[in-house]
């Protein structure tokens, strides 16, 4: 398979909030520089991502030097905030499992609380080398991932939502469609000749001087219906997924991917499918 490139590369500071498209970035064993390090809470410690609140879309969260963040949404002044400084750790709770971080200065706390209407607080994972390791069922011994959902990286493709699209217009619901790519908040998107759903089979891609492991299908949420420019909510393109990309108990779109040789990746980078 030839002539598939990387189209645009996805950075979110902070999980579930608007993040960034640069032209280059580093790969680190647990995902991208800077991806998915911060995120929101409630008082119970539990993460709050766009599945409770629909409107983190709206706001966005910029990388800045020495992992500091800017924060932004609707309404509100923009907010630099500091990495915390090390400190007593807050276990926080995603997906039912324990995390420990470090919460944010409460200018953080104060701002997101404020944005949402809802107490919150920011915290930053200080170390994802040790913090939380992948899936034990799909990992190697040591891989580690950040505060994103799953799996250090998620690669989409633009021939898989084409053809989603597709299905979509022919549908139950074409008036919600063609969905753009920021549905599915992906790291990777490549673009090129590849075959719709082709990337269910990577299992080993190489892009720049980095690796990476293809682990296994990514299952699609409620978030996925969510317009990332209005926080409104539809029904696609769960409803298409349901009928036509149900691969055990996911409904099926991206691949997740877990670095195994690091390096620099950039747009317009070719990537290459080993095996």
């Amino acid at each position: 398979m030839s002539n598939l490139y990387v189209q645009s590369l996805h950075v979110h500071p902070v999980k579930s909030v608007a993040g960034t498209a640069p032209d280059e970035v580093a790969v680190e064993p647990w995902g991208l520089s800077g991806d998915r390090r911060w995120a929101v809470v409630d008082t119970a410690g539990a993460v709050i991502t766009q599945r409770q609140q629909p409107r983190l879309a709206l706001a966005s969260s910029r990388p800045l030097p020495d992992g500091r963040i800017a924060l932004s949404g609707p309404g509100m002044a923009e907010l630099v905030v500091d990495v915390p400084e090390p400190g007593p750790l807050e276990p926080v709770v995603l997906f039912g499992k324990k995390i420990d971080t470090v919460v944010a200065a409460g200018t953080a706390a104060d701002w997101f609380s404020t944005y949402l209407g809802q107490p919150a607080r920011l915290v930053h994972l200080d170390d994802p080398a040790v913090r939380r390791p992948v899936d034990p069922d799909y990992a190697l011994p040591g891989e580690t991932v950040s505060l994103a959902d799953a799996y250090p990286l998620l690669l989409t493709t633009t021939s898989s939502l084409d053809a989603l699209n597709e299905l979509i217009a022919h549908g139950d619901h074409p008036q919600e469609g063609p969905l753009p790519m920021n549905r599915f908040r992906p790291n990777l998107v490549v673009g090129g000749p590849a075959q719709a759903w082709a990337e269910d089979g990577w299992r080993r891609i190489a892009i720049g001087d980095a690796v990476f492991r293809g682990v296994r299908e990514c299952g699609r949420c409620i978030v996925t219906t969510t317009d990332q420019e209005t926080a409104e909510r539809g029904r696609e393109p769960l409803k298409t997924l349901a009928r036509h990309r149900r691969i055990g108990k996911s409904l099926a779109f991206g691949r997740q991917l877990v670095p195994v040789v690091l390096g620099t990746v950039r747009v317009g980078d070719e990537v290459r499918v080993l095996e």
